[in-house]
């Protein structure tokens, strides 16, 4: 591993990376100067249909990590996938994550072991924006986007020297710092430090069933990164660790022989961004961008062990040229190399190393401002160890078109790939009791995305009513299934056999009632269709629909905000059950629907703001998480079926500081 990461190193130094946000020199040149907090929530300008989420709107809710950005959001969902281990998941045009691909600053997120814990890792004190867009998206940084795009931008060293300190508690006795420090060390040289650091004091257990109803987690995170800008050039560098230690499963007061879930894990990160601008006028650009990790995660779920260790590689060289108003393009060539070393109880050890050096371009047709065109070719050589190589072809086309100054008509077509490792993804189904049939490897994920979106602005008194109206089909040709109907007392991982695809429907609309109030209300609805064992079924665990409703009051010239969200999460299907011995099922073949209320005040002050909210309101819980808690050594015992909250109300405050001139 070491002789790995000198090597990665090496490669770092001597590639460095490529530019910032949208790969362009123009952009990395942009600073924002100033304390005031950015925008709300913005709508993409280009061809790809999207919102950009800024810092006015992530600050309507406690937004303590990237799992907790999307609160407002109709389009992203977040649920938990187990109530072990509390790995959540971000769902999108009503699938998983893993076809969400995920990045900061155009860089990709940890993958692996990693993934299911990712969200929780990056601190929200931290970020500056998240831009989220839906379906194939750009083919520039990869082929993995199946159903959309997620890269979250931080705090900039560029930005005005100073210190942003935030603290955050709860009543399930959760503690929060973050630090934020920048320093100019000259007019062409800047750093910025960040620190994050959260612990769990609590161990909860409202159900009375003897279990932790979410672990107790201890994470502390540390970066340090650095702008370099003179004349052409523009450096951006940095580099971070993160250790994290995860505690749950059934409390030691409970038993003598308590089922424990234990999860550990550390992570070193490191990146270097190089730009060069080598016209202006035709903003011809070259960019080179790496980054390198090594991680380890350990894990005991019972009598079962996981280890994990990981090391990944990314380099990406992008040329960009303007040739003029109407006509552009961006190409590249890109490389990444993945090692995991993984050892399971019930498995023999397995080390799988992969390399995948791809090229693209993308070319932009824009004739008038009503209309544009972008579409984009990539082409990627799949090539594991001691198998089998392949191509990975990624066409793309995006349709942007104005037919008047109130409507916004997109349209959009795609394919995505997505490297899987099954066991690594997934290992958190461990903590389940059943039979386990779960490979270490796959062949990669393949997926055609497609759908249209519609924009309408309708003035009412004076201001618009924005509407928004989409619908997005992906059709799945490969994919990994994991399957929990086929066999009630077993959980397989499998290449699929059959169909598999979903639709989804989407309606929303928001309205500025006064300088004071704003309203937003949005539906959409879910169709999600898997073949497991032979037989297409609905996909399990998964809304049919979901409602939202959001209120934003911002009186006394903003010095006070509040904000009030309510949801209506739609019922689903449950997993097939087995019959108990006195005939009466394992569980119900249906899931309720069920609501969630959440409420925030704050009120800003001059260098500061303060804020307390209450989250489920409702108080609704799903009963009965874990299925057979009396019982965590049988076959029968399941803690991963969760379709709903797992906890009750909750109450948090917290305080922003804002030392941009001490």
């Amino acid at each position: 591993m070491k002789r790995y990461m000198m090597v990665c190193l090496l490669v770092l130094c001597a590639t460095g990376v490529f530019a910032q946000q949208n790969d362009t020199v123009k952009r990395l040149e942009e600073v924002n100067i100033g304390a005031r907090r950015n925008g709300g929530l913005t709508r993409m300008s280009g061809a790809v249909n999207g919102q950009q989420i800024g810092q006015d709107e992530l600050f309507r809710a406690a937004c303590c990590n990237l799992g907790e950005s999307f609160v407002n959001n109709p389009s992203v969902d977040v649920n938990y996938n187990d109530a072990a281990v509390g790995a959540k998941q971000i769902k999108l045009l009503g699938l998983g994550g893993q076809y969400v691909q995920m990045l900061v600053e155009g860089l990709p997120m940890p993958s692996g072991a990693f993934m299911p814990y990712q969200l929780g890792q990056v601190p929200g004190a931290w970020m500056r924006s998240i831009s989220v867009s839906k379906g194939t998206s750009s083919v520039k940084q990869g082929a993995q986007s199946i159903t959309g795009q997620i890269d979250v931008e931080y705090l900039k060293p560029e930005e005005e020297p100073g210190l942003l300190v935030n603290l955050y508690g709860d009543s399930r006795l959760r503690a929060e710092g973050n630090v934020v420090a920048n320093v100019h060390l000259n007019k062409h040289l800047s750093t910025e430090l960040l620190a994050h650091w959260d612990k769990d004091f609590g161990h909860h257990d409202d159900d009375g069933d003897g279990w932790h109803d979410s672990p107790a987690v201890r994470q502390c995170q540390l970066q340090n990164r650095w702008k370099y800008a003179h004349g052409r050039y523009i450096m951006h560098a940095g580099f971070g660790v993160m250790d994290e230690s995860r505690e749950g499963g059934q409390l030691l007061s409970f038993t003598a022989n308590p089922y424990r879930v234990l999860v550990d894990s550390r992570r070193y990160e490191a990146y270097m961004k190089h730009a060069y601008l080598i016209n202006r006028e035709h903003n011809t650009n070259i960019a080179l961008l790496s980054s390198v990790s090594d991680g380890a995660l350990g894990g005991t779920f019972g009598n079962r062990t996981y280890d994990n260790k990981q090391q990944g590689l990314t380099s990406q060289l992008v040329l960009e040229h303007n040739f003029n108003d109407k006509h552009s393009i961006s190409s590249g060539i890109s490389f990444a190399a993945d090692r995991l070393d993984e050892t399971l109880t019930t498995l023999p050890k397995s080390l799988v190393t992969e390399y995948t050096p791809g090229a693209y371009v993308q070319y932009t047709f824009t004739p008038t401002y009503r209309f544009m065109l972008m579409a984009g070719l990539r082409a990627d050589r799949f090539m594991p160890a001691d198998e089998e190589h392949r191509w990975l072809y990624t066409p793309r086309m995006h349709i942007k078109w104005l037919p008047a100054d109130w409507v916004t008509l997109r349209a959009t077509t795609g394919k995505g790939f997505r490297v899987t490792h099954p066991l690594a993804e997934n290992h958190y189904l461990m903590a389940s009791g059943r039979t386990l049939d779960i490979p270490y490897t796959l062949i990669p994920e393949e997926a055609w995305n497609s759908g249209i979106s519609a924009v309408f602005y309708i003035p009412v008194k004076e201001r618009n009513v924005t509407l928004n109206a989409e619908y997005y089909y992906t059709d799945f040709l490969h994919q990994a299934v994991v399957d929990y109907d086929s066999n009630p007392l077993a959980i397989s991982i499998y290449d699929l056999n059959g169909r598999s695809f979903s639709h989804t429907a989407q309606v929303d609309a928001t309205y500025p009632v006064s300088d004071e109030w704003e309203v937003m209300v949005a539906f959409r609805l879910n169709r999600v269709m898997c073949t497991y064992g032979n037989v297409l079924r609905e996909k399990p665990l998964q809304s049919r629909y979901k409602g939202l409703a959001t209120l934003s009051w911002k009186p006394m010239m903003g010095l006070w905000q509040v904000d009030l969200t309510f949801q209506m999460n739609g019922p689903g299907r449950m997993p097939e059950p087995y019959e108990l011995a006195d005939g009466s099922l394992s569980w119900e073949r249906e899931f309720p629907a069920y609501p969630q209320l959440n409420i925030q005040v704050t009120r800003e002050f001059r260098h500061f703001s303060v804020y307390v909210g209450g989250e489920n309101l409702t108080n609704y819980r799903q009963p009965n998480p874990i299925i057979n808690a009396a019982n965590p050594w049988s076959a029968t015992f399941e803690p991963t079926m969760i379709w709903g909250p797992v906890h009750g109300v909750m109450a948090y405050g917290g305080i922003r500081m804002n030392f941009w001139r001490m």
